[in-house]
């Protein structure tokens, strides 16, 4: 499949498509959309950013019955970043985001409940919130026939297991399940096997393993040269900033620093409420704060397409963690830069992740007198 146009869709969804113009579907889209049509499990591994949004959207559109009453389509993803942008497409879409809710934390219940109730055939919910109104009997999804359980991976990262599996038990056993995830893990095998029958099984390049978009380098630095170094390569380097850090005090921290030297810096992390992080996203979004300072959990739903350079201010925990960071640029075809901040105790947990997602590094070493300075080690 080349275009959207040759898929069997219906002439209003091909309209809208074409509209929005989205005319060449991505390799995900490709595999993953005619299966679903099919009303065919599907179990798809893929990097961030390869369009997997618009791989189920597409299918839940054509798939769900135009007269039902209440939801009769339900996506499951980790964070409320995430979920809004899942709305966002939706709207792209259709034209409009009537038919559709979002169900998750940080949000007002109010309007939430009040979609649900007018009748809405698509819920678009993060784990906890939606369990809890399942446990007030606030939602009924007995009408749900397709089953979108999305970012599976962190999902799982972040406890919704238990949470998963009691929304899963609410559910007709009856039904299409469309599972995503960036890692094929043990435990997201398990998942497969306890939700999916007989999936199609798609997978779109290494999911280990950064773009080849995306330009790596490494510099070991003493802790206390770390902000220097940020304002060197901001200095020095054209375009916008995503930085991650390990805490939330952590990311507060820097992002003040930057703001007293004169950068345009915003920061976004569990603590802040989601109004403050909806206006961090757009600001970042639209190029009025250059540098958008973020902790891993907050920065899973952060979707923005010309990011330039990738900042692992603290090292990642974990290979994944990695892949996702530098996933955040090098998107598409456009060229990205990822720098990554080592202490020189935390050298050999570097080269530990080297040998896993079987990369290199450029490797510089910052001289302890003045973070400019860096040179090829």
């Amino acid at each position: 499949m080349n275009r959207f146009s040759e898929l069997p869709l219906s002439q209003a969804l091909q309209q809208q498509l074409a509209r929005a113009n989205f005319i060449t579907p991505t390799p995900v889209q490709a595999a993953a959309i005619p299966p679903a049509l099919e009303g065919r499990d599907v179990l798809a591994t893929a990097q961030t950013g390869t369009g997997k949004t618009l791989s189920f959207l597409i299918p839940l559109f054509e798939r769900m019955p135009k007269d039902a009453k209440g939801a009769t389509a339900l996506v499951l993803l980790p964070t409320r970043e995430l979920a809004m942008q899942v709305l966002e497409a939706w709207r792209q879409l259709t034209g409009s985001q009537r038919g559709a809710a979002i169900v998750c934390g940080g949000l007002a219940e109010g309007p939430q409940l009040e979609a649900i109730r007018r009748g809405v055939r698509l819920i678009v919910a993060t784990p906890g919130r939606l369990e809890d109104y399942l446990s007030r009997q606030l939602v009924d999804l007995s009408g749900v026939k397709i089953l979108v359980l999305d970012e599976v991976d962190r999902m799982l990262d972040m406890g919704f297991k238990p949470s998963i599996r009691r929304i899963a038990a609410a559910l007709p056993a009856a039904r299409q399940t469309l599972c995503y995830s960036a890692t094929l893990s043990p435990e997201i095998r398990e998942v497969a096997k306890d939700y999916l029958k007989n999936p199609a099984r798609v997978e779109i390049g290494s999911v280990l393993k950064p773009s080849p978009n995306v330009e790596l380098q490494t510099f070991e630095v003493p802790a206390d040269k770390k902000q220097e170094l940020l304002e060197h390569l901001l200095g020095t380097q054209p375009g916008s900033f995503l930085v991650f850090v390990r805490t939330k005090h952590g990311a507060d921290r820097v992002a003040r620093r930057l703001a007293r030297s004169g950068h345009a810096a915003t920061c976004i992390h569990g603590d802040r409420s989601q109004s403050q992080r909806n206006a961090a996203l757009r600001s970042f979004a639209q190029g009025r704060h250059r540098v958008l300072v973020a902790t891993d959990v907050a920065a899973r739903g952060i979707d923005v397409p010309e990011v330039a350079h990738v900042v692992n201010f603290d090292m990642p925990k974990e290979a994944e963690d990695f892949v996702h960071r530098v996933g955040r640029t090098g998107r598409a075809s456009s060229h990205g830069i990822a720098s990554t901040f080592a202490v020189p105790d935390e050298t050999q947990t570097l080269r530990k992740m080297e040998r896993r997602l079987a990369i290199t590094t450029k490797k510089y070493r910052v001289r302890a007198t003045s973070a400019g300075q860096a040179r090829t080690a």
